[in-house]
């Protein structure tokens, strides 16, 4: 799957950063929000993907609460820093069904289509930054 995140992101490195910080922490917020809601919903058919999804939202939403952009409540990481940050955990998601074995099953999709959105954004987004990677 991390194989996978590397393909969208050069694919999506030519492309112009549209992306603006407010919109990006609009993003954010609408991916832990999702993260949120496949929880609820994989509860009953999988315990181990609606954990999945409880731990990625938590870290997504901790991530949103300490960085310096609009949206964020304390400026503990500074938004060009979000660069790295964001890949990282767009490959930790995309590894979830492995780590929690549900590989084989169908909710995987989720988390894999979950790393490629949040990898598309970071790489179409305009940091300051743009050699931070």
């Amino acid at each position: 799957m991390a194989m996978l995140n590397n393909v969208i992101r050069m694919v999506a490195k030519p492309l112009p950063n549209v992306i603006s910080p407010r919109s990006h922490a609009v993003l954010d917020y609408v991916i832990a929000g999702a993260f949120l809601a496949s929880a609820g919903i994989f509860w009953k058919r999988n315990r181990r993907a609606a954990i999945s999804s409880l731990v990625c939202a938590g870290t997504q939403l901790g991530i949103i609460l300490l960085t310096d952009y609009p949206g964020g409540r304390r400026s503990s990481i500074p938004f060009s820093m979000r660069r790295k940050l964001d890949l990282g955990f767009a490959a930790m998601t995309a590894a979830m069904p492995e780590f929690m074995n549900f590989k084989d099953e169908p909710e995987r999709k989720f988390f894999a289509a979950q790393g490629v959105v949040m990898t598309v954004a970071n790489e179409l987004t305009r940091f300051s930054d743009r050699s931070a990677a």
